[in-house]
């Protein structure tokens, strides 16, 4: 691997350990204020909204500039938003505007790598920031939940700045002040990423023209024979891992009575497993057998249903391991089949901004599902039931899928595979 792509690393861990750090302090701060249940949830689609709203631009803004400079900007987005909820502004739409800064960024941190790396090391290089990522998830919460604890809250609380009255008098909000200071060290790692050389598509002046350009680029991954499966399996399971964060939060709550410190590190368990799954899947698996793995996806939305069975965290935290290594071991070689064909079909950038406007519409859906339930008294046992069924049931839909593309297109499927074997880009 070369060196620019560990500084990519880097900057992802980082910014990825804030944003996870900041969603247990924003659940605290809501919970501090006693909001409602349905707004805790609805946290998680809040920070899909942009993703969904702008994915028609942020793929062309990606592609217009050095994907370093996007990711910088997209970090100081963050930071406003960290700034909004400190200042008074209601947590649910300052998390929305760090939903916008991840929006923007994640289209130049995925698209870098294919500028970067040649085909035939994007599974590793996949494997590599899904990994990093996972550790980011498993830190962050584990960082967030003891930024609000009992221990290290009182003693962010006691510091004082000289001369300054900074007017942070809770857990949340001395949390979230930690938080814009790792946001700025992303930053910071941000501006020594070596640029690519690869050329810049500029913006149109009329910005309006991009929604056409968008669509058809959506529209053309998902009448790709094997785009369409790899996009439909890390839709759904992205959308799963987006609203797990909360579910899990919500489930030790009602079965083991955990504070949100305690249910963090239960989160922190889930993305070991996921962590796992990810670093086996990039040293198993190929480029080309993605496919293989939809059925780990029945799996694991039947799994989520049994969790409302299990009442002890010495059963629990093995489970929870297991269903996360389900979800990394399915995500890795299905996220580099999908950019391998958004690579050949319509560029790293709008590509990227396709996959991110699927899988954040459905987290955005998914998650707004679970806190409508939940608004309307839903018991939590029953809402994580009903979301395990739905999950099953979809990807038994997309198994059907891919065996019907196999059995009715077989020679286009395998030519694409063979493309994919090869690691030989189209166009």
């Amino acid at each position: 691997m070369k060196r620019g792509f560990f500084i990519i690393m880097s900057a992802q861990f980082f910014s990825s350990l804030a944003d996870n750090a900041l969603f247990v302090a924003a659940v605290q701060l809501l919970r501090s204020s006693k909001a409602p249940e349905w707004q805790q949830a609805a946290l998680v689609p809040m920070f899909a909204l942009f993703y969904v709203v702008l994915a028609p631009f942020v793929g062309a803004f990606a592609d217009a500039m050095p994907k370093s400079r996007v990711m910088l900007i997209s970090n100081f987005i963050k930071v406003a938003g960290c700034l909004m909820m400190l200042f008074g502004t209601h947590p649910l739409m300052s998390y929305a505007i760090v939903g916008l800064g991840a929006a923007a960024y994640s289209p130049a941190k995925y698209g870098i790598l294919t500028e970067l790396l040649p085909a035939s090391q994007l599974v590793k290089a996949n494997g590599w920031i899904e990994g990093l990522t996972i550790a980011s998830i498993i830190l962050g919460v584990l960082l967030g939940g003891q930024l609000v604890g009992p221990i290290l809250a009182p003693m962010l609380l006691a510091f004082d700045f000289p001369l300054l009255d900074t007017s942070i008098d809770s857990a949340p909000e001395a949390a979230i002040s930690v938080l814009i200071l790792v946001y700025l060290l992303a930053a910071w790692f941000n501006t020594h990423i070596p640029l690519t050389g690869v050329e810049m598509r500029p913006m149109p002046r009329r910005l309006t023209s991009l929604l056409p350009d968008f669509w058809t680029c959506n529209a053309r991954l998902w009448h790709d024979r094997l785009g369409q499966i790899s996009l439909a399996a890390t839709t759904l399971i992205w959308g799963v891992a987006g609203n797990l964060r909360f579910i899990v939060l919500a489930w030790a709550a009602a079965a083991l009575g955990y504070s949100v410190t305690q249910a963090s590190a239960l989160q922190g368990v889930v993305a070991i497993g996921m962590a796992a799954g990810a670093v086996a899947a990039s040293m198993r698996m190929r480029l080309e057998d993605g496919p293989r793995v939809i059925t780990l996806g029945i799996v694991m939305g039947l799994l989520i249903i049994m969790l409302i069975f299990i009442t002890n965290v010495w059963v629990a935290a093995p489970f929870l391991i297991l269903l996360g290594a389900l979800g990394g071991f399915l995500v890795v070689p299905m996220n580099a089949l999908l950019q391998h064909r958004g690579h050949n079909l319509m560029g790293a950038g709008r590509s990227i901004a396709v996959q991110n406007f699927n899988e954040q519409a459905c987290i955005l859906a998914l998650g707004a599902a679970y806190s409508l339930s939940t608004g309307v008294g839903l018991p939590t046992f029953a809402a994580i039931t009903a979301f395990g069924l739905v999950i099953a049931g979809f990807m038994w839909l997309i198994k059907g899928w891919y065996r019907r593309n196999w059995i009715l297109h077989r020679a286009e499927v395998e030519h694409l595979l063979d493309i994919a074997r090869n690691d030989k880009f189209e166009g």
